[in-house]
C-alpha cells in the first residue's frame, strides 16, 4: 500500500506540506521511496526504532525530509528525550492521543500532561497530536502546547471542513500566544 501511493505521488508530486507518520517494524526501509515521493516530514514511532533512531533521523534528513518522532500512550515520555536532545535531532514529536490503528477513536486527554511536559522542558519544539481532534477537543489540546494538529474524522466528516480546519487552526495560534 505505502509504495503504491508513494510511486503515484512521484508521478504526481503534491505541493503542500506532506507529513508520513509510520507505524512500522522497520521504517528505514521506507525512508528513500518517501524522500522520492516528496515527502516533506518522516515520523517514525520510537516504539519500533529503539536500536536505529540515530541512523533512521540521518537518513531522512539525507533526503530532503524533516524527521520526527511519535508515542504511543503507553510509552513514557522520557522514551523521546535522547531523540530530542540529541546532537543531530528529530524536529517534532507526536503524542498520540488514541491508540494507534484506525480513526475515529475518543481522545485521550490524560495523554495532554506529557503535552505539557514537553512544551515545559522544549519551549521551541514543535509538537504535534494525533487522535481523536476536533472542535470539542482542539482547546485541550492546544493550551497544553500543542503546536501541530491531525486532525481526520472531525474534518473529513464535517458538512463544512473548512470551518472545521478554520476553528482549530484558530485555537491553536490563539493559545500559542500564551506559551
Amino acid at each position: 500500500m505505502i509504495y503504491g501511493a508513494c510511486e503515484s505521488l512521484v508521478i504526481n508530486p503534491c505541493r503542500a506540506y506532506l507529513d508520513c507518520h509510520l507505524m512500522v517494524t522497520n521504517p528505514l526501509d521506507y525512508v528513500e521511496t518517501l524522500g522520492r515521493a516528496g515527502a516533506s516530514g518522516f515520523t517514525f514511532h520510537v516504539e519500533a526504532s529503539k536500536d536505529n533512531w540515530k541512523e533512521l533521523i540521518q537518513k531522512i534528513k539525507s533526503h530532503g525530509m524533516r524527521p520526527g518522532v511519535a508515542l504511543k500512550p503507553g510509552t513514557p515520555i522520557g522514551e523521546v528525550y535522547p531523540l530530542v536532545e540529541a546532537e543531530n535531532p528529530v524536529e517534532m514529536v507526536l503524542v498520540m492521543t488514541v491508540e494507534p490503528g484506525f480513526g475515529g477513536q475518543k481522545f485521550m486527554p490524560e495523554m495532554m500532561d506529557k503535552v505539557r511536559i514537553l512544551r515545559k522542558k522544549y519551549p521551541s519544539l514543535d509538537i504535534e497530536v494525533d487522535g481523536g481532534l476536533g472542535p470539542s477537543t482542539i482547546e485541550m489540546a492546544a493550551s497544553a502546547g500543542a503546536n501541530c494538529i491531525v486532525a481526520g474524522s472531525s474534518v473529513f466528516g464535517a458538512p463544512e471542513p473548512a470551518q472545521v480546519i478554520s476553528l482549530l487552526r484558530n485555537s491553536v495560534e490563539k493559545a500559542q500566544q500564551t506559551y
